[in-house]
């Protein structure tokens, strides 16, 4: 089979890694922003708030999350909004796009339990389901789970019993290599597909998302798997690719050049791109600290200061993470 099909058995088959519930953070095999701390999530809303303010987005919009997990990431969203702007929570409605039942599920289940009857949570199979007026869009870590062929000097990889083997001859996927100046690496797939169906679920909307990659490709293959907060580059002798299989995370750099194409070639126009420390510290996550400080004794300040340290320093998420936005007019 093509690497693509390979990677999309691995990641979404009826048994596949996503297909089940997989703890993220200290239990599970890798960290997110999500997981690290509440301000990502905090700071988010303010900028969703900020953008209302603005007036491109009215405060009747749906606010979306794409691949949600848990749902953490727009409850923390809620529960910002009804501290910064609780009116907001009387006029946005609260949608999340899931594939999988079961998460659904476990979704419905938390938002129940953290906010009651206080919000509504509605939820969509998929993208295509939509039609509104106006829509915030968010997701993390999205685009390095796109399934991606393998290419290697002008021919594109194959799966055998886990191995790669590098004898198709795919033209779009090598113009694609050649537009991105690769000439060994990964090529996404579906970045067209899903740019097309976000610019068609409303009528006007904005979308952040957040990633690990750069604007312009490595000129290597990043591809690799995460298991137990070890990481494995694929073509590592280390790794036992057959016992990774559907049990391990398995990811890659994102190419957001080619992110960037497909969502203007969509029609969405790209507002925005940065690092996560840029973007958070300019959506005001500093500012979110300050109000904490002033409202908490310092023991609680300092731990959540701590936390917020892994979002934005650049040891840490800070600069190999990156910010992406772009906006839909009518």
């Amino acid at each position: 089979m093509r690497f693509s099909e390979y990677m999309a058995e691995w990641l979404y088959a009826d048994d596949g890694y996503y297909a089940h519930y997989r703890p993220i953070g200290k239990a599970g095999d890798f960290y997110t922003a999500v997981s690290a701390s509440k301000f990502f999530g905090g700071t988010i809303a303010k900028h969703l708030i900020s953008v209302i303010d603005e007036g491109f987005l009215s405060p009747n919009t749906a606010v979306c999350e794409i691949g949600a997990h848990h749902g953490y990431l727009l409850a923390d969203m809620v529960e910002f909004i009804y501290t910064l702007r609780p009116e907001l929570l009387q006029t946005l409605s609260f949608t999340i796009v899931e594939r999988f039942e079961h998460l659904r599920r476990q979704q419905a289940e938390y938002f129940a339990s953290a906010f009651g009857d206080a919000v509504t949570l509605r939820h969509y199979t998929s993208l295509e389901e939509m039609h509104e007026a106006e829509a915030f869009f968010v997701a993390n870590e999205i685009f390095d789970a796109f399934p991606c062929e393998l290419y290697y000097k002008g021919k594109t990889g194959q799966v055998e019993n886990h191995e790669v083997i590098f004898d198709l001859e795919d033209a779009r996927v090598s113009a694609m290599a050649e537009r991105f100046h690769k000439d060994r690496g990964e090529i996404a797939v579906g970045y067209e597909a899903f740019a097309d169906q976000m610019a068609a679920a409303a009528a006007r909307s904005e979308f952040i998302t957040f990633d690990y990659g750069e604007m312009q490709a490595r000129p290597d293959v990043s591809l690799r798997v995460y298991k137990a907060h070890e990481v494995f580059p694929f073509f590592d002798e280390a790794l036992d690719r057959a016992d990774a299989f559907k049990k391990s995370d398995i990811t890659y750099d994102v190419t957001f050049e080619h992110v960037k194409e497909a969502f203007e070639a969509a029609g969405m126009e790209m507002v925005e791109y940065a690092t996560q420390m840029k973007a958070l510290v300019e959506m005001g996550i500093l500012d979110l600290l300050e109000i904490l400080r002033a409202n908490v004794d310092e023991k609680v300040y300092k731990q959540e200061l701590e936390k917020v340290k892994t979002l934005i320093m650049p040891q840490f998420l800070g600069e190999r993470f990156k910010m992406i936005r772009f906006r839909k007019e009518r």
